[in-house]
């Protein structure tokens, strides 16, 4: 049996698949969350492996969040890694915004990080140890010309990357964060070649990022080998920022 855990927020597709693949290949039991049971069953279904589990509760649900949290940690002895991914990014322009939308958007990138981060924390501190992985963009430090809340959102998760980092390492509770750049995602994949072109001219190394770079980013984070790397946003983008 895997003698770490690391739960996986909207782990059931792009970079959070990848990231629960990454995790089982690192020999870790692993608890995916998605937004739905459906897709739940479907990402369990293509991964057909021993030693991961799926759940769609809600992420902003404090109260079945905790719950689930303890549940994890009592069915497989420690609640070693969070990674926190699961997030909705959309494009409208500010003056069509409401503050409905920009409250979905807050809400699932910022308040589930939160309540998630928080849960994970206590059950940490008990044990003595931990990681928590939060998942930014390469947006929160340069903005996008449309659909404002995303990049708002992911200046926030920075925010409290590096605050949780400063208030929980006496804990033995590592916080980092990951800001992917361009990635291959089915949203980007979907592009016409005219649009992704520019944007592979735009990078360093001239690709557009794989979801699997991500991913090891990720692994890399939790694993011995970054024991004294905490509240770092690693920009994963091929240099597009540099």
């Amino acid at each position: 049996m895997p003698n770490k855990v690391c739960v996986i927020t909207g782990g059931t597709r792009g970079i959070g698949f990848a990231t629960v693949k990454a995790f089982l290949e690192a020999d870790y039991q692993v608890v995916l969350y998605g937004s739905r049971q459906e897709t739940v069953s479907k990402a369990l279904n293509e991964l057909n492996h021993d030693h991961v589990e799926g759940r769609w509760t809600s992420l902003t649900d404090e109260a079945a969040i905790f719950a689930d949290f303890n549940d994890i940690k009592e069915k497989y002895g420690s609640l070693d890694v969070l990674v926190n991914n699961a997030g909705l990014s959309e494009s409208t322009p500010f003056m069509d915004y409401t503050l409905e939308l920009f409250k979905k958007v807050m809400d699932l990138n910022v308040n589930a990080t939160f309540v998630c981060a928080n849960a994970a924390a206590k059950i940490m501190k008990e044990q003595g140890h931990g990681v928590i992985l939060n998942t930014s963009s390469m947006v929160s430090r340069q903005g996008q010309p449309s659909g404002v809340a995303y990049p708002v959102s992911k200046f926030a998760v920075n925010g409290l990357t590096i605050s949780l980092a400063r208030e929980l390492g006496k804990y033995n509770i590592r916080v980092n964060a990951v800001a992917p750049g361009i990635t291959a995602t089915d949203m980007v994949r979907a592009l016409p070649e005219q649009m992704i072109q520019p944007m592979i001219q735009a990078i360093p190394m001239k690709r557009i990022g794989e979801a699997e770079d991500i991913a090891n980013a990720f692994v890399f984070l939790a694993s011995d080998k970054a024991s004294y790397i905490t509240g770092t946003v690693l920009s994963v983008d091929g240099g597009m920022l540099v």
